[in-house]
């Protein structure tokens, strides 16, 4: 059984690694964190975590580890990469399991594992579905792909970040279900924000409308999340565009792998890119509606 009072490491101090520290510092786990940006280390130590400069610092002082970084490159420099985790000496390295919690290409992680094996660093993924506001509540759910006996030795945490938690099977899995459910997700958000401009248009009174679509047959939870922040063009990050272009390039490309064409997503892709295009890329991504309102054609 893992002692919770053993510090656990963090890698990656942004939108989710911050909402990551909150729940585990309020399940009183100890918390010792870095990221490239000064500013997310002092935002840390004034949440009551211990911030630190070097990855490899948390490699000496944390059997488990989390990541919340960007991409599969960021995930793979700060395990493998010069002064990552594993450029500390094993004699001198206490980090016995990494939980990913980056959203990232799902071969990728799958090879990555099984190049950990012989290092003895076990490999967990653990993408949680869920705005950063969520996860700092407690409402994301947690996707798992890894091996049973990983999961076994970090259910303490999981359960510390989440409301719900699924295992589907072995590494790779756990990203491929998060691309899955952000395909959903965004064309949940798409939906939403292409009705509201509609209902705008047409002259409706949009509180009233919305309330009305809330409790209708469309609902989805994108409505509570990212309802409000599209009709006050309330902006502030929970979830940035640039993150769901990422994502949804991902998903793009795996499925063409797999010789099957997403024109849903691809619509979606676009707009992100229309988005970014316009200056909005660290904007939250119900900005998907202002590129939509964008998209008027010239009268008569």
């Amino acid at each position: 059984m893992q002692d919770s009072r053993m510090p656990v490491g963090l890698i990656g101090l942004g939108l989710i690694g911050t909402a990551l520290a909150q729940r585990l510092l309020g399940a009183g786990f100890a918390v010792v964190g870095t990221d490239i940006a000064a500013d997310a280390r002092t935002r840390l130590a004034g949440l009551g975590g211990i911030a630190v400069d070097t990855v490899a610092e948390i490699a000496r002082r944390c059997e488990r580890v989390l990541i919340a970084v960007f991409n599969s490159d960021q995930v793979e420099s700060v395990i493998e990469g010069e002064g990552g985790l594993l450029s500390v000496d094993p004699a001198s390295r206490r980090t016995r399991l990494v939980l990913n919690f980056a959203t990232c290409d799902p071969d990728r992680m799958a090879a990555l594992a099984a190049r950990l094996v012989p290092t003895g660093l076990g490999f967990l993924e653990t993408p949680l579905s869920g705005a950063s506001d969520q996860v700092a509540r407690g409402e994301a759910v947690c996707l798992v792909g890894g091996e049973a006996a990983a999961l076994d030795s970090a259910k303490d945490i999981v359960a510390a970040v989440c409301a719900k938690s699924f295992h589907l099977g072995p590494v790779g899995n756990g990203a491929k279900a998060k691309l899955a459910t952000n395909l959903i997700l965004g064309l949940n958000r798409a939906a939403l924000a292409e009705g509201l401009v509609y209902a705008e248009l047409l002259g409706l009174p949009l509180d009233a409308f919305f309330e009305a679509a809330r409790n209708s047959a469309a609902y989805s939870q994108a409505m509570d999340v990212k309802g409000r922040k599209m009709i006050t063009r309330d902006f502030a990050t929970a979830g940035k565009v640039a993150q769901s272009a990422k994502d949804f390039a991902l998903i793009l490309g795996t499925a063409r792998e797999h010789g099957q064409a997403l024109p849903f997503a691809a619509a979606y892709a676009e707009a992100m890119a229309g988005c970014i295009a316009a200056g909005e890329g660290d904007w939250d991504n119900s900005a998907i509606i202002e590129h939509i309102r964008r998209q008027r054609t010239r009268q008569g």
